[in-house]
């Protein structure tokens, strides 16, 4: 038998397809094989294999990382048969985090058969790990187009987990979208940023740990038990001292000064009051943004009202530099489809506050 053909594997809203590749590109000896949509689990790209596997773990822009193999033989009858194949991507896996590890699951047709619980019992026997439904090594045999699949997933949880949240919240951002609104604002470049209806802090959290150039970052919300859950999960994430929260409603007289970034993920859907007037509140998000942006400053904006945010920007002194469209199931198996914009003031209005501020 044949050594098999590992490769990467990796999982992504669909959407992100150029935050994913920006992030990547620092690993130079990473190539693309192939790119492929599936419409109930979203975007994925194959890699080449690489080692040092360990090193997508860091990725914040992707869902799940797994190494996988595949090949036209390799169904589950032939696994069965040949249970190295899947024995040696396990014990790579496992190497030095076998601590991270404790129980597994099989995700394949026809898993309670004779063929597949042979293989559970195998990896049970050998790699001494305990079957469970919510299990820490999730492993899957399955029928692509073409061929079949086998592989398992590089770490205990999904990549978008984050340590640093304590508690679930309704509405809260997929860190991953998160990290891709940053990364579209330059903040290599800039020193502060404030976040309107920061909820959970998840965008300021994501800036925090990723831009330690950031001198200021300040959020603001409305609800005095989210922000004390928010500040629960900045202090998870060591960054006490530098995120700054305030109890504000963005229809208040907010002077909070100039930012060169603002990034907000605004209220929809079950995250707003039943009476609320959204219009009315994207009206008013969009003019204190044109009023506390700097003139150079980057606004980047996610919803899913995404038809009414755009008619305001485009009747503000804002134009949109780009739009990133996103898709992805959620935890009720509904298809969200929220947009990312990214937005700059209109030239004139950017040497009009130039000038005012001369």
């Amino acid at each position: 038998m044949n050594k098999p053909k590992l490769g990467i594997k990796l999982a992504f809203i669909t959407g992100l397809r150029r935050v994913v590749l920006d992030e990547i590109s620092q690993y130079p000896n990473l190539y693309i094989i192939k790119e492929k949509r599936e419409p109930l689990y979203g975007d994925f790209m194959y890699f080449n294999f690489v080692e040092d596997f360990t090193k997508f773990a860091s990725l914040r822009s992707v869902l799940r990382a797994y190494i996988i193999t595949q090949n036209p033989r390799y169904n589950p009858h032939y696994i069965s048969n040949h249970k190295s194949i899947l024995s040696g991507i396990i014990a790579m896996i496992l190497k030095d985090q076998d601590t991270k590890f404790k129980t597994f699951k099989i995700f394949c047709a026809g898993a309670d058969s004779p063929t597949i619980r042979s293989i559970a019992e195998y990896i049970k026997n050998t790699h001494k790990l305990i079957e469970a439904e919510e299990a820490d090594l999730k492993i899957h045999i399955i029928k692509t187009e073409k061929t079949w699949e086998v592989g398992a997933k590089i770490t205990p949880r999904p990549l978008s987990f984050r340590d640093y949240r304590t508690k679930h919240m309704s509405g809260t951002m997929n860190p991953t979208i998160a990290y891709a609104m940053n990364s579209l604002c330059d903040l290599e470049h800039t020193t502060s940023y404030l976040n309107i209806f920061s909820g959970s802090a998840t965008l300021l959290i994501e800036a925090g740990q990723c831009y330690p150039n950031l001198k200021q970052l300040i959020g603001f919300d409305n609800n005095k038990k989210v922000i004390s859950l928010a500040y629960r999960n900045i202090k998870q994430a060591g960054l006490i001292r530098k995120i700054q929260l305030k109890e504000k409603d963005i229809f208040d007289e907010l002077d909070l000064g100039k930012f060169d970034v603002i990034t907000s993920n605004l209220p929809f859907g079950m995250s707003i009051s039943k009476n609320e007037d959204l219009e009315k509140l994207y009206r008013c998000f969009i003019k204190y943004c044109q009023k506390t942006l700097s003139p150079n400053g980057r606004l980047a904006v996610y919803t899913s009202k995404h038809e009414m945010l755009k008619k305001i920007i485009l009747e503000s002194q804002f134009k949109i530099v780009k739009i990133l469209e996103l898709k992805f199931l959620t935890s009720v198996n509904a298809y969200l489809r929220p947009k990312i914009f990214l937005c700059k003031f209109k030239k004139q209005e950017h040497e009009k506050q130039i000038t005012e501020k001369k």
